[in-house]
C-alpha cells in the first residue's frame, strides 16, 4: 500500500505524457503572425476549402500548393489585423450564396443532397463553408474599398489597351473591330482590376515586412477530411 501514490504518480505522468503527444499530433502550431497563432488545423481547413472552391480532389494538392495555402493564411491574418475598427460592409447574404452557386456548379451539383455529401467528403458542414465564404468576401471588399479609390485610369492607357491589345485578341479569333466607344467601358474595368491588384500585392509585401512572422513547418501529412477527394 505503501507504493501506491508512487506508482499513482508514475501512472499520472504516463497519462500525461500520451495526452501532450496526442495534443501534438492533433493540433500544433505551424505559424504566427504578430503573436497571433496559425494552427495546423486552419491549415488544413485552408486546403481543403481551396480545393473544394477549385473542383480538386484532396489527393491532388500537392506539397508547394499547401505552402501556397498557408502564405494566404497569412495575408488573411494581416488583413484582419487591419481591418479591426474599419466600417467596411459585410457582404450580403445573396452575393454569398451566389458564391456558393458557382461553386456548386462547378463541381456539375444541383441536388441539395450531393452537395451536402461533397461538403462531408472534403471535411465540412454547410455552416461553416458559407463562413469561409463570407470571410473570402469581406476580405475582397475590405481591399477594394482600399484600394480602388486609389485607382486612376487615364484615357491614353484605355487607347493603348484598346490599340495593342484589345484590337489584336478580337483578330485572333476572327472577329470584326469593334469602336472604341462601345468597349471603353470594359477596358477601363479591366486596367482598374490589373492595377488594384498589382497595388494589393504591393501592401501585403509592406504589411509583411512591417510585421512578425514566423514559420512555417510543413507537415508531411495530407488535410485530413471525410474522405480523400471524389
Amino acid at each position: 500500500m505503501r507504493r501506491l501514490p508512487q506508482i499513482l504518480a508514475v501512472f499520472l505522468l504516463f497519462v500525461m505524457g500520451i495526452s501532450a503527444r496526442a495534443a501534438d499530433v492533433i493540433d500544433r502550431i505551424v505559424a504566427t503572425v504578430n503573436g497571433h497563432v496559425i494552427l495546423e488545423s486552419d491549415w488544413d481547413d485552408a486546403v481543403r476549402f481551396e480545393a473544394l472552391v477549385e473542383g480538386r480532389t484532396l489527393n491532388q494538392v500537392t506539397e508547394q500548393e499547401r505552402g501556397h495555402a498557408l502564405d494566404r493564411l497569412i495575408d488573411q491574418e494581416l488583413l484582419r489585423e487591419q481591418a479591426q475598427g474599419s466600417d467596411t460592409a459585410a457582404p450580403p447574404a445573396e452575393e454569398v450564396h451566389a458564391r456558393i452557386r458557382e461553386v456548386q456548379k462547378q463541381h456539375a451539383i444541383g441536388e441539395a443532397s450531393v452537395w451536402q455529401a461533397t461538403l462531408a467528403r472534403y471535411g465540412f458542414e454547410a455552416k461553416q463553408f458559407e463562413a469561409f465564404i463570407t470571410r473570402d468576401l469581406a476580405m475582397l471588399r475590405q481591399v477594394e474599398a482600399r484600394i480602388r479609390p486609389t485607382v486612376q485610369i487615364a484615357p491614353q492607357t484605355i487607347e493603348s489597351y484598346y490599340r495593342d491589345t484589345f484590337l489584336p485578341q478580337l483578330h485572333k479569333l476572327g472577329s470584326q473591330d469593334v469602336p472604341l466607344a462601345e468597349v471603353s467601358g470594359k477596358i477601363r474595368e479591366i486596367l482598374t482590376q490589373q492595377k488594384v491588384n498589382e497595388l494589393f500585392s504591393s501592401w501585403l509585401q509592406t504589411l509583411r515586412s512591417e510585421s512578425k512572422i514566423s514559420g512555417p513547418s510543413v507537415p508531411s501529412s495530407p488535410p485530413a477530411a471525410g474522405g480523400q477527394g471524389q
